[in-house]
């Protein structure tokens, strides 16, 4: 695996403006570059598919929270400043790096929440849409504004705005570089939930995750799962890799003592197992 190279640290400003939190069963990544409007620098990226890829065998972990630092930015996007530095062939290699880390998130197993404060534009906004859920501030303005720099969006934006809103929207938003209020998102489907007034979206996202943390964890990453896999299959293969998904509730141990504790009427206890 490639690891973070001293120029690629260097130029996301002496560290790879991650920083993370772990609060029980819920992990926090911040993307910690506030004075770039959490703009993302290659070392940033390449930390996040780290991240996600070590998450990916903690047993213990139920629930990821993708956020910003500073307030005024989930993400603006890719760093500009770093990309003017780069020729045709190192931007090749980190679009190859945004669906490396981008896809380490899509596939984790665990539900990842992007908690939006402010912005999210371009390789922001593909980064929150390579998380399961998305929680916006009512201040947060939301967009995939590629087309405006000449370029579409090359990390996954295209793909993954279509599957979560559907293509004619999709093409309305990508071809005019839209912008769109929280409320304007939550209305399309864009976005799951918006915080209340003078709630942070870190907040509203811990809210929205709580009920995950007690969940059960195999049964969550078999819905993820089956649930992604619709969008690649006919219906008949994806009734098919349904039954898949639920074969591997039905051997499990949590599966049994869910059974039990509602014949006891008593809250059930999930180990994951």
């Amino acid at each position: 695996m490639t690891t973070t190279t001293q120029r690629e640290i260097e130029a996301a400003g002496g560290s790879n403006g991650v920083s993370t939190e772990r609060k029980g069963a819920l992990a926090v990544w911040t993307i910690d570059r506030p004075d770039r409007r959490n703009a993302l620098a290659r070392a940033t990226v390449r930390e996040l598919g780290r991240l996600a890829r070590e998450a990916a065998s903690d047993r213990s972990l139920r629930a990821v929270i993708l956020t910003g630092a500073g307030g005024q930015a989930f993400c603006a996007g890719a760093d500009l400043k770093e990309r003017q530095s780069m020729d045709e062939a190192e931007v090749r290699d980190f679009l190859a790096l945004y669906r490396a880390s981008f896809g380490a998130i899509d596939r984790l197993p665990v539900p990842v929440i992007a908690a939006i404060e402010g912005v999210a534009f371009g390789g922001g906004l593909e980064l929150a849409l390579a998380c399961d859920f998305r929680v916006a501030s009512r201040g947060a303005t939301l967009g995939l504004t590629e087309t405006s720099l000449a370029i579409i969006p090359g990390a996954g934006g295209t793909q993954r705005l279509v599957r979560a809103i559907g293509g004619a929207r999709a093409k309305e938003l990508i071809v005019f570089g839209r912008r769109l209020t929280a409320m304007e998102a939550h209305a399309i489907g864009l976005v799951n939930a918006v915080a209340g007034e003078g709630e942070s979206a870190l907040s509203a996202a811990e809210r929205f995750a709580t009920p995950l943390l007690d969940a059960a964890p195999i049964a969550i990453a078999a819905a993820l799962d089956a649930v992604d896999a619709a969008d690649d299959r006919s219906l008949e293969d994806g009734l098919s890799y349904e039954r898949v998904c639920y074969e591997r509730t039905l051997a499990s141990k949590d599966r049994l003592e869910a059974l039990a504790a509602f014949a006891a009427k008593r809250k059930p206890t999930y180990r994951g197992e």
